[in-house]
């Protein structure tokens, strides 16, 4: 299809950001950026060389010395002011998002806001990075500790939340002293040079904020790179666990965030019309294309009926459309190749021989040139199925009948991810047990979609997350700082002599 764009030649072109400008790449490959909910071509970006992540690192190494001794007050004043400018351009960036993406507006200014909070976080860094001091800890010495920035730090951000993952590294890490080298997914780069710009205009100094857009190759020139101290990444398991691995040997600290298989647990006293509600907006809401989507259901004893009786209204109501049309809940799959993707799931779902309940692929898309999928319901799956088993990352619904709640907690307790999950009862105990005993890093009680605000952390547990420290929160501050602690004594003018021992008291 020939886009409007293309007719009239102005197609958008994203390139690199390097040392405080657009820089031209010597690169000869390009990729295609479509508008999912037409299929056109509304952008190309540019795939970095590896000498473009070497300028982008270079500019920050060399900015570092300068940003890091800083005034922490001064940083601080950047992100007040980034705030300010992103709370001006939100419909403009929503629009970015809607447009490369595909999630409806009201979802895409949603998920700048979840980001904006972070950067409202990072206003107080002044006070997170305090360090401890005691006085007196032996005669005549005082201890006292400080944390100091890592280094030059990368971010790898993918394609479902171009806006809100890269506002969860950047401005912790930037605010902390140190600087940071952005690579958004070639997907829907476009946020990341507006990010560019806003920190440009806030007053932050060229070479701290870099971009380099690109694919595996751009990737692999972070990882490999000696002077890059930090790699913070959100992604599939399978390239999770690649960028751990060798971001790890090549001595850097790492936290690398994978996929998702969140199960919703609904016990028989459960509000059924809460649930069902909480079920469509969690399961289908963008798509389905969310880390922390439901993507299983378990009902437990005899509520499967009475959920089913609620939800499948619901689902014949969703709305699916344009983005840019904030009446609909829903919009297309990102690319082509991902529906295809998440439609052979819905094949091997009806061939392992889980009861299809609702077919997406029979959704009415007339007059809809993207790439479009309809809700899907799977019932009677059992575990060893790949459609429970694996993250199929679209609006693909699985449900699991259990008979105990014993049985609900060994289900989630054995599957391989841990991001999150969420219980619907009105049993206080069964809500207390579950959030005790469940090995999942976040736990939602009548809350289906449990995002941690800014404050706390997020990350998951087993293999949806690589690395020991979750991203932003006081996590996030940890992870892009050093502790260092000093012992210090004042000279008495009084010379004693040479001292062997440990200072005591």
């Amino acid at each position: 299809m020939v886009s409007q764009a293309e007719k009239t030649g102005a197609i958008r072109m994203v390139g690199n950001w390097i040392d405080g400008e657009i820089q031209e790449s010597q690169s000869d490959r390009y990729g295609d950026v479509h508008n999912s909910a037409t299929g056109e071509l509304c952008a190309r970006v540019v795939m970095s060389t590896e000498s473009d992540v070497d300028a982008a690192i270079a500019a920050a190494e060399a900015a570092l010395s300068t940003w890091s001794r800083t005034p922490v007050l001064r940083r601080a004043r950047v992100m007040f002011k980034l705030k300010e400018l992103i709370e001006r351009d939100r419909d403009q960036i929503a629009r970015l998002i809607t447009e490369e993406h595909g999630k409806v507006l009201h979802d895409a200014a949603g998920s700048v806001q979840r980001g904006l909070e972070v950067v409202e976080f990072a206003c107080g860094i002044p006070h997170l990075i305090k360090g401890e001091f005691n006085d007196q800890v032996g005669t005549g010495v005082d201890s006292y500790s400080m944390r100091q920035p890592v280094g030059v730090c990368a971010g790898i951000t993918p394609f479902n939340f171009p806006a809100m993952v890269p506002l969860w590294m950047f401005p912790i890490a930037i605010a902390c002293g140190n600087t940071f080298v952005l690579k958004p997914s070639e997907k829907d780069p476009g946020c990341s040079l507006k990010w560019a710009e806003l920190l440009a205009e806030a007053g932050l100094p060229p070479g701290v904020f870099n971009v380099v857009q690109g694919d595996h190759v751009a990737v692999n020139s972070i990882l490999n790179d000696k002077r890059v101290a930090t790699v913070s990444f959100v992604g599939s398991t399978p390239v999770a666990e690649h960028v751990y691995k060798t971001a790890s040997a090549n001595g850097k600290r790492v936290q690398a965030l994978g996929g998702a298989k969140n199960h919703l647990v609904v016990m028989p006293d459960a509000d059924m019309d809460q649930a069902a509600d909480a079920l469509v907006g969690a399961g289908y809401g963008s798509a389905g294309e969310r880390c922390m989507a439901i993507s299983a259901i378990v009902t437990v004893g005899d509520s499967a009926e009475p959920l089913l009786k609620s939800l499948l209204p619901k689902i014949d109501e969703l709305k699916i459309g344009t983005g840019m049309d904030n009446n609909n809940d829903m919009g297309p799959l990102i690319t082509a190749e991902h529906l295809d993707k998440v439609r052979s799931y819905i094949d091997i779902g009806e061939e392992e021989g889980a009861k299809l309940v609702v077919d997406g692929r029979k959704h009415d898309v007339t007059g809809l040139p993207g790439y479009y999928l309809g809700p899907t319901l799977f019932d009677h799956a059992t575990e060893d199925m790949r459609v429970y088993r694996e993250e199929i990352f679209g609006p693909v619904l699985t449900m699991v009948r259990v008979e105990t709640f014993d049985e609900a907690i060994g289900l989630i307790n054995a599957h391989e991810y841990g991001n999150g999950t969420s219980i619907f009862t009105r049993d206080g105990d069964a809500a207390r047990e579950f959030a005790n005993h469940i090995e999942i890093g976040m736990v939602g009680v009548n809350v289906p979609i449990p995002v941690p605000l800014a404050f706390h952390s997020f990350g998951g547990w087993k293999r949806s997350l690589f690395g020991d420290m979750g991203i932003y929160g006081m996590e996030g501050v940890r992870f892009y700082t050093r502790l260092k602690t000093v012992t210090s004594r004042r000279p008495t003018g009084i010379r004693k002599g040479a001292e062997f021992s440990m200072p005591t008291m």
